[in-house]
């Protein structure tokens, strides 16, 4: 069961807020997972300040993920996110759902940079979560 979910919308716009919860919740309940989760929509100057902060590269990324015991954190560049829908071929809900549930999966333990093998099963699951929510 989810405790709590909460969007803040920096950009000013609530038009994903919902689907943003949906899509959280979907993952946190089938994880089994109590984490109280916040995402943040930020701009691409905000997410190159803390991807040069606490990963030491200087550019805008697309999803950034802080743990702080039993709550997480989910920054989302909504410009990076468009930015990838059209490089991908994609359109910019399908590649906001992506990036939410990688994020997720981030605070819930999978780590793709550790090993192959850890990728794989991480890649696995958000194949696996994106196919299932279907909005």
């Amino acid at each position: 069961m989810i405790d709590m979910i909460e969007i803040n919308n920096l950009g000013g716009s609530t038009a994903w807020d919902g689907f943003l919860k949906k899509i959280a919740r979907i993952v946190l309940a089938k994880e089994k997972s109590k984490l109280i989760l916040s995402v943040a929509l930020v701009n691409s100057y905000r997410i190159k300040e803390l991807n040069r902060k606490y990963r030491r590269k200087n550019r805008p990324t697309d999803v950034l993920s802080f743990q702080y015991g039993k709550e997480g954190e989910i920054v989302i560049c909504l410009s990076e996110v468009r930015k990838n829908a059209k490089n991908f071929n994609s359109t910019f809900k399908k590649e906001l759902k992506k990036v939410l549930i990688h994020g997720v999966l981030h605070l819930l333990g999978e780590n793709h940079e550790k090993t192959e093998k850890e990728a794989k099963k991480m890649q696995k699951k958000e194949e696996y979560y994106f196919k299932k929510i279907k909005f």
